[in-house]
């Protein structure tokens, strides 16, 4: 069985950072691309990055360029979110998303099959 489940998220001041971790079982992450993804209350799930954990990647949402960063650690089949430089705008459920394929990036929410669980992250003035 494909998962992934998610952890890292929390509360945070302005300017704090936050570290979010997508663990992966049942495949390799490996040959699959990681989309991270964020939901607001009244909005739908947005897009904000993509990565195959090598040279190709997708930045989605200007306002996180700079502060947002990605990583993979291939011996924990587990990929990473370094958030930095909050700002209150940020709060939202933030997921991650696998898609077979190092290639297949995409911003449409329905063309991911597997999906973490979800993490709340607060970011208070």
């Amino acid at each position: 069985q494909l998962q992934l489940v998610e952890s890292g998220g929390g509360l945070v001041q302005t300017g704090g950072s936050l570290t979010l971790s997508c663990a992966a079982s049942g495949f390799n992450l490996e040959n699959y691309v990681v989309g991270w993804f964020r939901q607001t209350p009244g909005k739908g799930r947005e897009a904000i990055f993509c990565e195959n954990g090598g040279t190709y990647y997708m930045e989605y949402e200007d306002d996180v360029k700079g502060r947002f960063t990605s990583s993979r650690d291939n011996d924990k089949n587990t990929a990473s979110l370094q958030l930095n430089n909050l700002k209150t705008e940020d709060t939202a459920v933030y997921y991650c998303a696998a898609r077979e394929g190092r290639l297949h990036c995409s911003h449409r929410v329905s063309d991911w099959t597997t999906w973490g669980q979800g993490t709340q992250v607060t970011v208070s003035s």
